[in-house]
């Protein structure tokens, strides 16, 4: 076995980074929850949605978009007028 000289690091080896079979299961489930795959699932063998026309609303009000004083400043220092 060598030593190593005082204050380098060790080289881990990624077994020593495992959890116990319990935790490494918990952040399984963890990140299937996480990234929701079971929803994913439903809708994948689900109803496609409709295509009809009367099934949307045809009047969509649009969003908003307010600019900051800060943004607004910027752009007008790089010409770019919001106004």
């Amino acid at each position: 076995m060598t030593t190593s000289a005082p204050g380098s690091r060790r080289p881990s080896l990624t077994h020593d980074e495992l959890g116990t079979l319990a935790e490494m299961a918990a952040d399984g489930r963890a990140a299937r929850r996480h990234l929701r795959l079971e929803r994913a699932a439903r809708a994948a063998v689900s109803a496609p949605p409709s295509i009809r026309y009367e099934d949307y609303p045809t009047e969509v009000g649009k969003r908003e978009i307010r600019v900051s004083d800060a943004a607004a400043r910027i752009a007008n220092a790089l010409h770019l007028h919001l106004d």
